[in-house]
């Protein structure tokens, strides 16, 4: 190999490349695109981190808006449940759905606590959880990515799922499908953060 060759190997993008998601999705191959979504789960969760970097926290914070969920789609929902890129995704989709659905996972995620107390407790939404305490958590639970311990990260947002599946149960304004899907996300992510705390989330 070549010291060329070496340097960029070496010399990966870094997330703070704005650039950096349009080059891993633009005609490349699934394999490719497979690894390189590996790389990019990889920089994100375990990247060298400096105190006080708020520049890369916000961005990691609005990373589903500024890039796009498609993008995120493209290079990680693939990835099975059980890996850093599997995982990465699941916790985008959930916290953009909040987002998108502030009203909704409000009443949802109220109603689920009143049976599921002790998850609620353990997603730490202030109270009344109404719209704005969601958006708390969210972001929250993205600058964890980041600065937190990611099995926290990872625990908290379980918690948080599972609430909301028992909501939509009892309420009934969700499909079964749909309940179901919620269910299974809080059990994948809660599997994620057994896996990271025994460090074989990769």
């Amino acid at each position: 190999m070549s010291d060329s060759e070496r340097s960029r190997r070496h010399h990966r993008p870094m997330l703070r490349d704005e650039a950096y998601f349009d080059q891993i999705t633009q005609g490349l191959d699934p394999a490719v695109m497979r690894e390189a979504g590996e790389v990019a789960a990889t920089m994100l969760v375990r990247g060298v981190r400096r105190k006080g970097d708020d520049a890369l926290i916000d961005r990691v914070v609005a990373l589903a808006e500024t890039e796009g969920l498609e993008t995120l789609a493209e290079i990680w929902s693939g990835a099975p449940a059980d890996t850093l890129a599997g995982t990465l995704w699941r916790l985008y989709l959930l916290t953009t759905w909040v987002r998108e659905n502030p009203q909704r996972v409000a009443e949802e995620f109220t109603c689920g606590r009143e049976v599921a107390q002790a998850a609620g407790v353990i997603a730490g939404i202030a109270d009344p959880p109404g719209p704005e305490q969601l958006q708390v958590m969210v972001d929250e639970v993205l600058r964890g990515v980041v600065e937190g311990d990611f099995v926290d990260v990872l625990h908290r947002a379980s918690a948080f799922a599972h609430v909301v599946a028992t909501g939509r149960g009892r309420l009934g304004h969700a499909s079964h499908d749909e309940t179901v899907r919620m269910l299974t996300l809080a059990e994948q992510l809660e599997a994620a953060s057994r896996l990271e705390s025994r460090g074989s989330l990769v």
